[in-house]
């Protein structure tokens, strides 16, 4: 875990907390990823999820399906657990991925205001933990919600042509990370100031180049 970087992130549920310890040794923070608004199928609490929240798979991804996070009654209660699975394996901060359904085919009428309903929510269970918390690749509401984010964690915002939608997030000095699924370092001249880039398999193995 040695190199120029002073945040790692690990999947909530298969990292340990000896892991999270590690990064905390190297005097680096560590990010608890968590799946805030899909379903997985092989989450050892996927079980918790009734099946009237789940709703059209997640395309191009095995055994995810889009939350209905209009039932925020339901699901929040679930993510406190998550969050509490986090705080117990010592993270900094996480990062709770899908929380931009009403832009993709979910199988439910959702609306933008409830989207960014269900998304503060998120982040509030996040800050009550003193969990700082990531919005990720939300960009049309990056502006929107800024005040109950702590930082960013988008995917690919050169290639969509979208990183100066955080601006709002680099004017308040909050970190904004891209990910960018590709094997070279030709995007990172198109990041804007303020935007820190890597590039990464789709795969998310270890392999990582870290624009300069």
């Amino acid at each position: 875990m040695k190199g120029p970087f002073s945040v790692l992130e690990f999947d909530g549920f298969d990292a340990t907390a000896s892991q999270v310890a590690q990064v905390h040794a190297l005097g680096k923070r560590a990010v608890c990823y968590i799946d805030a608004g899909t379903w997985e199928n092989w989450r050892p609490d996927a079980k918790n999820f009734p099946a009237s929240v789940l709703g059209k798979a997640d395309s191009g991804w095995p055994g995810e399906r889009w939350l209905d996070i209009r039932r925020q009654d339901i699901l929040l209660p679930l993510m406190k657990k998550r969050f509490a699975m986090c705080v117990r394996k010592g993270f900094d901060a996480v990062d709770p991925d899908n929380v931009n359904g009403v832009e993709n085919r979910t199988g439910f009428p959702l609306t933008t205001a409830q989207q960014l309903s269900y998304d503060r929510a998120i982040a509030a269970l996040a800050h009550a933990d003193n969990l700082a918390v990531a919005l990720k690749s939300y960009a049309s509401q990056a502006k929107a919600l800024e005040p109950s984010f702590d930082f960013v964690v988008d995917e690919q915002c050169v290639m969509y042509q979208e990183c100066s939608s955080f601006g709002a997030f680099v004017s308040h000095a909050q970190p904004v990370f891209d990910i960018e699924y590709t094997k070279t370092l030709k995007f990172c001249a198109s990041l804007p100031a303020g935007v820190f880039g890597i590039a990464k398999h789709l795969s998310l193995d270890a392999w990582t180049l870290r624009c300069p």
